[in-house]
């Protein structure tokens, strides 16, 4: 499959809505979430006022449409590590996942933060949820657990 991976522009920020609810990680047989769920204020942190100075976010684009984005800001979530340590989400159209996709905007935006000059980037991953395959394999470790999520840092 082709894809191109680029720099979100700002007429493009609602669609993190959209990925958002999308990065919901809904195991086998469980029913999803209404959409509003993304109103919850802990939620609400991965895109509010998205495009502030340490905002970023890529997209990858395929069959003539946005089908995946990774964003990362400094916010307190699930994953928050520091104050210094930006936090990550990423989705893709359930149609586009499995094709390296997530991997490619993941490795992208790993390089992206590096060269802005940050020292790590976490996120908070359900333990049932195969992409904490994904992460270790780009560079995440984890760095603390509950019964049900991990934790990762990958140190840049």
């Amino acid at each position: 499959m082709e894809y191109s991976i680029r720099a979100i522009k700002a007429d493009e920020y609602p669609l993190l809505d959209d990925f958002l609810y999308e990065a919901i990680f809904i195991p086998e047989g469980m029913e999803p979430p209404p959409k509003k769920i993304i109103q919850q204020p802990e939620l609400q942190v991965y895109v509010s006022e998205f495009g502030k100075k340490d905002d970023h976010c890529l997209v990858a684009e395929a069959d003539g449409k946005i089908v995946g984005a990774v964003w990362a800001r400094i916010m307190k979530d699930y994953g928050h590590i520091d104050d210094d340590t930006p936090s990550l989400a990423i989705s893709l159209w359930k149609e586009y996942r499995g094709l390296g996709i997530g991997t490619a905007l993941m490795q992208d935006m790993l390089q992206l933060l590096r060269s802005r000059g940050y020292r790590g980037v976490s996120l908070s991953v359900q333990k049932v949820n195969y992409a904490h395959k994904m992460y270790r394999t780009v560079g995440f470790a984890v760095v603390s657990e509950t019964q049900e999520e991990y934790s990762m840092i990958c140190r840049l």
